[in-house]
């Protein structure tokens, strides 16, 4: 595969990885609280991340980091632990089959916003797929 489509590689591992997050989740947040539960998969989130960014002497880039990517990856990450906190609850006191589904509708809204924030090109073949995934996303559910 050409370096250029190397990111199809990345996209379908973090696929596999995050059917693992919702497997192993579901195992064990049985008689764990779901906040609790959260905090304890941050904080080995938290040592992988600092491991490879030191592994790779990522670190010498932090004094690089402009303001508005400071904010918008802040922001970023309180959007992370809202969906991470939320989907741990749904996820313990709801079927797996069913939870994941709807978590992963978070693709249709990142497509609708990636077009109408991101200004990305809206095209009939996107348009399509978003619409599939929706009635997959319903079928799934009901």
């Amino acid at each position: 595969m050409a370096a250029k489509n190397s990111w199809v590689v990345y996209a379908l591992l973090s696929a596999v990885f995050a059917a693992l997050t919702s497997i192993l989740a579901k195992i064990g947040i049985s008689n764990v609280n779901s906040n609790l539960a959260t905090a304890i998969r941050t904080v080995v989130v938290v040592i992988i991340a600092w491991g490879l960014v030191f592994i790779t002497g990522a670190q010498s880039g932090i004094a690089d980091i402009g303001a508005k990517s400071w904010v918008f990856l802040v922001l970023s990450g309180i959007a992370t632990g809202l969906s991470w906190m939320f989907y741990y609850k749904a996820l313990q006191i709801g079927e797996a089959s069913k939870v994941v589904p709807i978590d992963k509708f978070s693709v249709v809204i990142s497509m609708v916003l990636a077009f109408v924030i991101l200004h990305e090109k809206m095209t009939a073949k996107a348009v399509i797929g978003g619409l599939l995934i929706t009635a997959g996303t319903f079928a799934m559910i009901l």
